[in-house]
This record gives structure tokens, C-alpha cells and sequence, in this order.
């Protein structure tokens, strides 16, 4: 495999994948607006946290057939998150390592997508991989973002209310009921 320049921007994956192409880097954390979105309101990166990432491509011989295209894509981030516990920030990290395949055509892809366990996407002119990448990190992110053990404990509720015994609103109908049974 060799390592190419190409514009992460606008990849052109059947070009890519027929060379065999590699290549690497780190992005900064900040520079993907959605992923920091999702981070704790105290702690947005700041510039200095980065994602690093590497893509593969690869074309597979078929038989009888144009070779399979496929994208093999590792990148990894950290970020803080709001803990669902005590509402602090947790360090989560996010590990994304998934192979893609390409094919001609959203119908083929979402035909081929749901009777198959590898990811399928339609192969279009360019792919943007900074979108990709930020795609597949959000969806590695926890449901529920927590601590095993929350560095302060839980505290109570500041004042609680005090409960209020309401009137039964059935109560002027056990009257009248009351009223008109004769004694």
C-alpha cells in the first residue's frame, strides 16, 4: 500500500481504493462542530485535543465482476461529556475501526445494507472523510455517559417541596349523594 496526498475533503474513493492508498493524520477536536456539541458546556475543547485517524482503501477481486471497493477507516478522540449522574464532566474515549463497502447506487447500497452485517454506502464522485469520521464518532459515543464512581457525591435536592393534601374533587359528588339517600 502506499501512502497518497489527497484532500480529506473530497476523497475519491474508487481512485483511492484501486491504488491501495493509506493515509493518516490528526484533525483538531474543535475544527468538528457536531462532535463538540455533545461535549460538557465547561469543558469545549479548546484547540489543543485532536482526532486521530487512518483510512485504508482497498479494491477486492470478484469474479466475474468490476473489484469491490472498500474504505477501512480507524480514528479515535476524547472527549468530556456530561455525566448523567451528577451532571459533571467525564472523560469519554471514542474508537471507531470499520470497514466500509462501496457500490453504485443508494438502492443497491440500502438492498445490500440490510441483507449484510458490513457497512454499505453508495459510492458517490467525493467523499468528505472529515464527515465521515465525525459521523462515526458520534455514533460510537455512549447512550448514557457516566462515571464508575462520580468524584462528588449526589446531593439532595436543595428545598424540597412540601406536599400539599389536595381536596378530593369526588368529594361534592359524596356529598350530594349523601343529601338525597333518605335517613
Amino acid at each position: 500500500m502506499s501512502e497518497l496526498a489527497f484532500d480529506p475533503l473530497s476523497v475519491d474513493v474508487a481512485a483511492f481504493a484501486k491504488q491501495g492508498g493509506t493515509a493518516s493524520g490528526a484533525w483538531p477536536l474543535a475544527a468538528l462542530d457536531r462532535l463538540c456539541e455533545e461535549a460538557h458546556p465547561d469543558a469545549k475543547p479548546a484547540g489543543t485535543e485532536a482526532v486521530d485517524w487512518r483510512v485504508a482503501g482497498e479494491a477486492r477481486a470478484r469474479h466475474g465482476g468490476e473489484p469491490e471497493i472498500w474504505l477501512h477507516l480507524a480514528c479515535k478522540a476524547r472527549l468530556a461529556l456530561v455525566c448523567q449522574r451528577c451532571l459533571q464532566a467525564v472523560d469519554v474515549d471514542a474508537q471507531v475501526d470499520r470497514s466500509f463497502q462501496f457500490v453504485s447506487g443508494e438502492a443497491l447500497a440500502a438492498e445490500i445494507d440490510a441483507d449484510s452485517e458490513d457497512d454499505v454506502l453508495a459510492l458517490s464522485r467525493t467523499l468528505n472523510l472529515i464527515e465521515l469520521i465525525e459521523d462515526e464518532l458520534l455514533l460510537g459515543l455512549p447512550l448514557v455517559p457516566r462515571h464508575s464512581a462520580c468524584p462528588q457525591p449526589l446531593r439532595p435536592p436543595a428545598d424540597p417541596e412540601p406536599f400539599e393534601e389536595r381536596a378530593n374533587p369526588f368529594a361534592v359528588l359524596g356529598d350530594l349523594k349523601r343529601k338525597s339517600l333518605p335517613n
